[in-house]
């Protein structure tokens, strides 16, 4: 149970975390490997973009875990008071049906890039690999949002405006 309950509020953290740092330490090697010494490694950029991607489409599901999306905070006062916490929970059904619009579509293409068979050219990864984090990212933000919107939906029934 206490795996479970970390995955639930630790997942994305700490796995961005890792991600954030690693992908320092690469930029940092390369740039001393460049500069102190004189050459190249030749696969660090290409892994620290796809270390990148990776750590982008993790922190949207991040990001949808502890309710930071962006809101457009001045739309918000053009509704009534009573009307606001329906119109916040409106906007995350939207995200969600996005997600998984997202989720949908980007299984298409690594389904394409498995098919291809391509590879990176630097460091030789499968291509579906990388073109699988808007896919799990995306999914896990779908799940997030399904949190999110429970979790508003029982506190606007205790009369809380989340």
């Amino acid at each position: 149970m206490n795996f479970l309950k970390w995955l639930d509020e630790k997942f994305e953290l700490t796995v961005c975390s890792i991600l954030m740092v690693a992908m320092t330490v690469l930029i940092f090697v390369q740039v001393i490997m460049r500069y102190v010494f004189g050459s190249s490694l030749v696969w660090s950029e290409e892994l620290a973009r796809y270390i990148f991607i990776w750590l982008i489409y993790l922190g949207i599901s991040y990001g949808a875990r502890i309710m930071k999306h962006i809101k457009i905070e001045a739309a918000m006062g053009l509704f009534p008071q009573k009307l606001r916490p329906f119109v916040v929970i409106l906007g995350d059904v939207l995200f969600l049906a996005f997600s998984v619009i997202i989720v949908y579509l980007a299984y298409g293409v690594v389904m394409s890039q498995v098919r291809l068979g391509q590879n990176s050219p630097a460091m030789q990864i499968p291509m579906w690999f990388m073109y699988s984090a808007p896919m799990v990212g995306f999914g896990l933000t779908a799940v997030r949002q399904i949190q999110v919107i429970i979790f508003r939906m029982k506190d606007l029934k205790k009369g809380g405006v989340q």
